[in-house]
């Protein structure tokens, strides 16, 4: 789907800290924010009780995404309403019937499934994989699998972009790109995809594994430049998706 599937294009920080990460983040003009929570590899970062508070303390033209390993509906429902978020990134193997109910007793929660794309992977194959998902989600969120660890998210590493690109140009869904995404590649990224958003998160830190104000600064200036420039190259009209609060 062309990048209009948004109103605007999706600049997302995943893996918020603590409170004064946040407020920077905030304050270099991110307005999406991800916090990760009950995972399969990674260490959390926050405590479901400290995300609350974080979240509590949002504007509201900030958008908090719960971004899980969670399969269960009513474990992503009620982690989601105690968090108080508008939007949730599942990366687990959340089954058709589960995504289905979740949408049914939260209508308004925009749900965005995971494709994770594994070294060598088909672009067909990758698709197929949640294809039954599809009539129950808002977006797809295409990222990279770490081999050696499992991981799928936050791996610091990318992926081939030419297998979202296809998935850009046929899944009908808005997809944000993800996977290994720094200041010196998020404009090619974008260029190369065509995504309706972008997701960082290691590719933002500094050595201390904290966010780098400078670096976050730096990929915003580049992420924004690059989608006004696509999205004026393409003004035909689309669906439009707003956002989720």
């Amino acid at each position: 789907m062309k990048p209009s599937a948004f109103k605007k294009p999706v600049i997302q920080v995943a893996g918020i800290q603590d409170i004064q990460e946040c407020q920077m983040l905030v304050d270099l003009g991110v307005r999406w924010l991800g916090f990760p929570l009950r995972l399969a590899v990674h260490r959390e970062d926050l405590t479901a009780e400290e995300a609350a508070c974080l979240i509590a303390s949002l504007p509201r033209f900030v958008t908090p995404v719960l971004i899980t390993y969670e399969h269960r509906w009513h474990e992503i429902h009620d982690l989601g309403r105690f968090l108080g978020v508008h939007a949730v990134q599942l990366h687990g193997n959340a089954s058709r019937r589960e995504v289905r109910r979740l949408k049914e007793v939260w209508p308004t929660l925009w749900v965005i499934k995971s494709v994770i794309v594994m070294p060598g992977a088909r672009a067909e194959d990758c698709l197929q994989s949640i294809e039954p998902l599809l009539p129950h989600v808002d977006a797809l969120i295409t990222d990279t699998q770490d081999p050696e660890t499992g991981a799928c998210g936050a791996t610091g590493k990318t992926h081939d972009w030419n297998v979202s690109r296809w998935i850009v140009e046929r899944c009908g869904k808005p997809v944000i790109l993800a996977g290994g995404l720094t200041v010196e590649n998020v404009a090619e990224a974008i260029r190369t995809v065509r995504p309706a958003g972008v997701d960082a998160h290691t590719g933002l830190e500094d050595a201390s594994g904290r966010k780098d104000a400078k670096k976050v600064a730096a990929f915003l200036r580049k992420a924004q430049a690059a989608f006004a420039n696509l999205w004026s190259a393409s003004r035909p009209a689309h669906p439009s998706y707003s956002s989720p609060r």
